[in-house]
C-alpha cells in the first residue's frame, strides 16, 4: 500500500490534492480538525467538504480529525503508516493577514510549529518520502511594494523592461521588509522546510503561492479572494475594496494546477527545493477586472465600498514567476486563466450561494 498523506485535507488546495493522489491510485489519509471554522466563522467551515471526500472517494479516503500541533496524536497516525507513506503534502495553515495579528501565538504554533512538528514525523517514520509545503508569496513581506509601477485604467502594472516584467523570480530578498505576524510565522515554516531539505537529506520543497483558487474554497472575506468576490456578487453581498484603488494586482493559479505540480514533484523530487507558484503572466486581474468578469457571468452588478487604508503588508502588484518550476519540471503546463477560473467558482456554487431572502 502506498499512501499520501495530506494535512488541511478539507481545505482548497488540500481536498483537491486528496482526490487528484487518490485517482493516481494512493491511498489518501488527511488530517483536517476544522480550524478554518473557528477562524472565519461558520461559513468558512471545511466540514461540508470532509464530507463530500469520504462520500465520493470512500475506503480510498481515510480521515483524522487532529491538530497538527498534537504531537502525540499527529505521531500515533504516522506510525502507524510508516514507510508505507510515499508523499505528504502539507497544506494546514491558519492563511489571514488580519486574523493573525488577533492571535500571534495560535498563527505561530499552526504556521511554524505545526509545520515543524509535520516535518519531524516524516524524518522519523518516513524520511524518504517527497514533502511537498503550501508556502506563501507572503514571505517576501511588502519587498514586491517597492518595485517601480505604472498606474493604468484597471490596475498597476510594472514597465516592460523591467527584470520582473514576465514575474517576480524567487532571488527577490525576504530581508528588512514589513511582513505582518502572518508573513513571518509563514517565513519560519518556509526556512525550517528548506533546512530539513538540506540538514537532515530530506526531499522538500517549498511552493510560494500567489493567489490559489478553485471552486472547493470554502470562501469568506479574510480568504479567498477569486472566490469570495464571486459570492458577494452571487448573493448581493458588499464587497469590500482596502487600498490602491481597487487597482492591485494578483496572479491567481487553480487549484488543479497547483497539485499538477505537487505531482510532477512527487515524481521527481529534489532537495530543499523552493518555488514561486502562481497564475503567472497567464492568469491575473486587478479587483476592478475581476469585478468586471464576475458581472459578465453572473449578470449582477458588484455592490463594492471602497476604503482607502490597505491592509498592513498587502501587495499592490503581484504577479510571480513560475518560470524556476517549469526550467525543473517542462512538462507542467497550466489549464486555468482567471475567466475560466471565474466561470468554473460561478458554476460550481450556483446552488449553494444563493441571495438571502
Amino acid at each position: 500500500m502506498s499512501v499520501a498523506l495530506v494535512t488541511g485535507s478539507g481545505g482548497l488546495i488540500g481536498s483537491e490534492a486528496v482526490r487528484h493522489f487518490a485517482g493516481l491510485g494512493l491511498d489518501v489519509v488527511g488530517i483536517d480538525n476544522d480550524m478554518r471554522s473557528r477562524f472565519f466563522g461558520e461559513e468558512a467551515s471545511t466540514a461540508w467538504n470532509v464530507l463530500r471526500l469520504t462520500s465520493d472517494l470512500g475506503p480510498a479516503y481515510t480521515h483524522h480529525s487532529v491538530d497538527i500541533r498534537d504531537r502525540d496524536a499527529l505521531a500515533e497516525i504516522f506510525r502507524r503508516y510508516g514507510r508505507e507513506i510515499a508523499v505528504v503534502i502539507h497544506t494546514a495553515a491558519q492563511p489571514s493577514h488580519d486574523w493573525a495579528v488577533r492571535d500571534p501565538f495560535t498563527d505561530f504554533d499552526v504556521n511554524a510549529v505545526g509545520t515543524l512538528n509535520v516535518l519531524q514525523n516524516v524524518r522519523d517514520h518516513c524520511p524518504e518520502a517527497p514533502f511537498i509545503h503550501c508556502s506563501t508569496n507572503k514571505v517576501y513581506g511588502d519587498r514586491p511594494n517597492s518595485l517601480p509601477l505604472v498606474e493604468r485604467d484597471t490596475r498597476w502594472e510594472i514597465e516592460p523592461d523591467h527584470p520582473y516584467a514576465d514575474g517576480i523570480t524567487e532571488d527577490m530578498s525576504i530581508d528588512a521588509c514589513l511582513h505582518s505576524v502572518f508573513g513571518a510565522s509563514k517565513v519560519a515554516a518556509d526556512v525550517m522546510v528548506q533546512e530539513y531539505g538540506r540538514y537532515f537529506g530530506m526531499r522538500t520543497a517549498c511552493f510560494r503561492g500567489g493567489t490559489l483558487t478553485g471552486p472547493a474554497h470554502s470562501a469568506t472575506e479574510l480568504h479567498g479572494f477569486l472566490a469570495y468576490l464571486m459570492r458577494c456578487n452571487m448573493e448581493r453581498r458588499t464587497y469590500k475594496i482596502f487600498g490602491y484603488k481597487g487597482k492591485m494586482v494578483r496572479d491567481a493559479i487553480h487549484s488543479h494546477d497547483v497539485v499538477s505540480a505537487f505531482e510532477a514533484f512527487f515524481r521527481a523530487p529534489r532537495s530543499a527545493a523552493v518555488y514561486n507558484l502562481g497564475g503567472g503572466r497567464h492568469s491575473n486581474c486587478s479587483h476592478l477586472e475581476a469585478f468586471a468578469l464576475a458581472e459578465k457571468i453572473s449578470g449582477q452588478e458588484m455592490q463594492t465600498e471602497y476604503h482607502e487604508a490597505n491592509r498592513v503588508g498587502d501587495h499592490q502588484w503581484w504577479i510571480g514567476s513560475n518560470a524556476a518550476f517549469q526550467r525543473d519540471y517542462p512538462n507542467w503546463r497550466q489549464a486555468y486563466d482567471v475567466p475560466l477560473i471565474l466561470q468554473e467558482i460561478y458554476e460550481a456554487n450556483a446552488d449553494r450561494w444563493v441571495p438571502k431572502a
